[in-house]
């Protein structure tokens, strides 16, 4: 509801239409007759307004118990999925006077087996919606299918997957911030400048559903503004320093014509302590994620420019999409794009404090 109208009575609205109360109340609940024109009157000052029924009223009174269940990678103090559980968390505590509960389940985002393995029997006791993280695409519409002839909503968070049922979808538009980055990286590099890209070595799956878009993006646009250099693939370990600095020392030692790097995940942080540890300062390197050991190295002047998503923002809108939907019956936008933040050394500080 607009802040001008936040305490807006259904008694205002019928002065406001020039209608009696009832007849609000009529239309609100879509109950009893109403003739064409006041039902147009009502609406129009509805819209105005944006007016809702009370949530709580409606949900106190109904006694109908909601429960929400939220799957998303197990993560570490100050990791990126640390962002989106904070989202999550906030709006199950806005929603919780509304009879409402949530369980959360974590896989590990390097595995994708364990993302099967908690879902198996994820229906083996009463779910309402499921809030999914959709980093194993083969997995995540094997689950979504199965949501689907359950008749129970779900939503997408971190990245899109096009031709599936989902209730909505919030984050970025994965392809567009891999695109950027490439503009980012190649804004001061020769064409002929190489690149190194880094992925993680999985278990049973290649790369995320969101790497292999920001991927494609970033690729894309290499190949339609000219560029020449070559592309080097190096996999690394996560949580492995001594491979992956071993790794990183090979390929630097073949290639001296390295001048980029980009990594498609939050941990760019990987590369960019390799930089510092090794004194290499030729290379620009761009990231993504607004996490605190990527934006120290940001401030050091170490990685280049981060791209970053607006986590926390994605897990509260999921959550309350859910919400919504059952309690207000609202039909919901099937894509909710977040806005691609560009951070740099210069505009960090008006970032690091900005949270929900």
């Amino acid at each position: 509801m607009n802040k001008e109208y936040s305490n807006i009575r259904i008694i205002d609205i019928a002065k406001m239409a020039g209608v009696s109360v009832g007849t609000v109340d009529r239309v609100i609940h879509n109950r009893g007759r109403v003739s064409e024109e006041n039902r147009k009157k009502v609406q129009a000052i509805l819209e105005v307004v944006n007016y809702q029924p009370n949530l709580m009223a409606r949900s106190l009174a109904s006694k109908k118990q909601y429960h929400f269940v939220a799957i998303t990678p197990s993560f570490a103090r100050g990791e990126y999925w640390e962002a989106i559980s904070m989202g999550i968390d906030q709006a199950a505590s806005e929603m919780e006077s509304y009879n409402i509960t949530l369980t959360k389940l974590f896989f590990d985002q390097y595995n994708n087996k364990t993302f099967d393995d908690i879902t198996r029997n994820i229906l083996d006791e009463k779910v309402d919606g499921v809030l999914i993280a959709t980093l194993f695409t083969d997995s995540v519409i094997r689950l979504s299918q199965e949501l689907d002839r359950h008749e129970i909503p779900y939503v997408y968070v971190d990245s899109n997957i096009k031709d599936q049922r989902q209730l909505a979808y919030f984050g970025t538009d994965s392809y567009d911030a891999g695109l950027i980055a490439a503009r980012l990286l190649t804004d001061r590099l020769a064409t002929d400048a190489d690149i190194l890209m880094a992925r993680f070595i999985h278990s049973g799956k290649n790369d995320s559903n969101q790497g292999t878009n920001r991927r494609e993006g970033f690729r894309h646009y290499l190949n339609e503004n000219g560029f020449t250099g070559n592309l080097y693939e190096v996999e690394l370990k996560i949580n492995d320093s001594v491979y992956n600095f071993a790794k990183l020392d090979e390929l630097f030692k073949a290639h001296a014509s390295i001048k980029g790097a980009i990594i498609f995940n939050s941990t760019c942080y990987i590369l960019g302590d390799y930089l510092k540890a090794r004194e290499i300062k030729s290379v620009r390197l761009v990231g993504y994620d607004l996490i605190e050991k990527n934006t120290r190295l940001l401030s050091e002047n170490v990685i280049t420019a981060l791209i970053a998503q607006r986590p926390e923002q994605q897990g509260y809108d999921a959550i309350k999409s859910l919400c919504n939907h059952w309690l207000f019956k609202q039909t919901l936008d099937k894509v909710n794009l977040m806005p691609i933040d560009i951070l740099l050394k210069e505009n960090l500080k008006y970032y690091l404090n900005n949270k929900l």
